[in-house]
């Protein structure tokens, strides 16, 4: 009888084995770190690509957005997408980087140990520390090539010459206008007339009499414009506090015939 038939048996069994340590798990403590590290890639895509969520210090963008020392400030959500099939328009609630001028006075939060600053710049992208630079939220006035003023009689601040819709300024103003050096009309001091930089875009704050804005830098290289590639997005909603959950409105505040 020939010695070299097949054992099915044997050849079962060898192929079960293989099976099973096919199917052995994947260790937690390989697979923990791995989920982590694609989570959070995940998260520095959305917030460099997508948007992320900003907190609101100051009062300057009341009433549309609360801020304040020691208060809860809203958490907004700002995305970029919008901004990557149009240009910014007037109306537009945006967060963007201040310019030489507007930083005077910021400080940096990061760590003076290598260690520990290049831990918070990491931390920056996936949204566990803010980032290292001068972010303000205001409201897009007028556009580069606009002329913007307001003057004494003007109705309203002036954008070529028209009024714009100021229907969402806070009322009445948080702090007097001195009425020999402007008007609650401009909400403040008279300024202007002065032409937008070609890319660049006019700052209010809604709160206008406690907002330190475009007007506090007119004289500076941009004429206290914003360049455009330093707007890093468009504010959409509030997310937090809950009472508090809703979405912002950017009108169409071109100007108006009289």
């Amino acid at each position: 009888m020939p010695a070299d038939n097949d054992d099915p048996g044997s050849a079962a069994g060898s192929s079960g084995a293989t099976a099973a340590a096919e199917k052995k798990p994947t260790p937690w403590y390989i697979e923990l770190p791995i989920v982590v590290v694609l989570t959070l890639i995940i998260i520095a895509v959305l917030q460099t690509f997508i948007g992320r969520v900003y907190l609101i210090p100051s009062q300057s963008m009341e009433p549309t957005l609360h801020g304040c020392e020691g208060c809860t400030g809203d958490r907004i959500f700002v995305e970029k997408v919008s901004y990557y099939f149009s240009d910014p328009t007037p109306g537009d609630v945006v967060v963007y980087e201040g310019t030489d001028s507007w930083d005077m006075g910021y400080v940096s939060s990061r760590s003076e140990n290598d260690v520990v600053r290049t831990l918070q710049n990491i931390g920056s992208y996936v949204g566990l520390v803010a980032p290292d630079e001068n972010n303000l939220v205001k409201r897009i006035i007028a556009e580069g090539g606009q002329t913007v003023s307001c003057q004494e009689g003007d109705p309203s601040v002036m954008v070529d010459g028209q009024p714009t819709d100021q229907s969402f300024v806070l009322q009445p103003p948080a702090f007097p206008v001195n009425p020999t050096t402007g008007s609650e009309a401009c909400g403040g001091d008279y300024f202007g007339p002065l032409t937008v930089p070609e890319d660049h875009y006019f700052m209010m704050g809604d709160n206008r009499t406690n907002s330190l804005d475009s007007r506090a830098h007119i004289g500076d290289p941009h004429q206290g414009a914003i360049p455009a590639e330093n707007i890093r997005g468009k504010v959409q909603a509030i997310i937090l506090p809950f009472s508090r959950i809703g979405t912002i409105d950017d009108p169409d505040i071109q100007p108006q015939q009289l």
